[in-house]
């Protein structure tokens, strides 16, 4: 009874999923590539949301934003031989050729075609073949954070940025789903900027994954179906990913991988402003993704 029970709501779950054909064949792709590979996308989306809520989540309306668009950019990545999974940045500055429209950042491929053309720019700039795709938009990822009770970080400064309704003190603290939201989104006041933004982001989905998949969250089901609920409705992947796709890619997320930004070669400036250059050493980086196997730590600018 309890094992039916379970694979109906699995099944449930699993229906509820939005789905959308992000990784479709084009003439020439890439054939399978050794490894797993996943794209996580997450967007500024505001679908779904009242003015009340865009208020609260300091989101401003879909107006504003002037079309939907990526604000994280993330791989997880599991090298054929069974080494560390590893959670790889893709900053969205990066200068990449877009099919169809020629030499923009990586964040204007979205933009331009949707998840579509952004798998397929970043197929053919990397060589690696994407296997799974999931996204979620603002309301979706502030949803799951409330359903888990909030997430712990740990800061070391202070984060005040009125753009992201954030005002956060140093030390160790339980984020809710408005908070979370402007802490992966804020990017005023650093140094590097984007290049922080995507180093918080990935320390703040490591917390996130391990406060999911602890037996409170995942066993109780006053917690869990609220929790499956929540991040179901939120999710859209492609059509051939199920429920399960998301459980696999959750667990390695929760098992301490190996957290890394996307080398660059430099900045330069052009048409499409100052963006940062894909030179041999992204290059290199991603000839031993290609190729299943973990980049060596001469490429490897690892961070929270």
């Amino acid at each position: 009874m309890i094992l039916t029970l379970g694979v109906v709501t699995v099944l449930w779950a699993d229906s509820k999923l939005q789905r959308i054909d992000a990784l479709n064949d084009y003439p020439g792709r890439i054939g399978n590539t050794p490894g797993t590979t996943t794209l996580l996308v997450g967007t500024d989306s505001r679908e779904g949301l009242t003015p009340e809520q865009q208020a609260e989540l300091s989101t401003g309306s879909e107006s504003d934003a002037g079309g939907k668009r990526t604000d994280t950019m993330m791989l997880v990545y599991t090298p054929r031989d069974g080494d560390r999974t590893m959670l790889i940045s893709l900053p969205r500055d990066m200068l990449v050729d877009i099919p169809g429209y020629g030499e923009n950042k990586l964040n204007a491929a979205y933009t331009f075609g949707g998840p579509a053309l952004l798998t397929q720019t970043l197929e053919q700039q990397t060589g690696v073949h994407i296997d799974h795709y999931a996204e979620i938009g603002f309301g979706g990822f502030a949803g799951i954070v409330d359903a888990v009770g909030g997430v712990e970080i740990c800061l070391d400064e202070p984060i005040q940025d009125p753009y992201a309704g954030l005002d956060l003190a140093p030390g160790c603290q339980i984020l809710n789903g408005p908070q979370s939201l402007g802490f992966v989104r804020t990017r005023h006041g650093f140094a590097e900027q984007d290049l922080q933004r995507v180093r918080n982001q990935r320390q703040f989905l490591g917390s996130l994954m391990k406060t999911v998949m602890t037996p409170g969250n995942v066993l109780n089901p006053f917690t869990a179906l609220p929790l499956l609920d929540a991040g179901a409705e939120a999710v859209t992947v492609d059509t051939g990913d199920h429920i399960w796709n998301l459980a696999s890619i959750m667990r390695k997320l929760s098992g301490d991988p190996l957290t890394v930004t996307v080398p660059h070669d430099g900045m330069a400036s052009g048409a499409v402003g100052s963006y940062l250059v894909w030179g041999p050493t992204t290059t290199g980086f991603f000839d031993a993704v290609a190729a299943g196997r973990t980049p060596g730590p001469e490429y490897l600018d690892t961070g929270p």
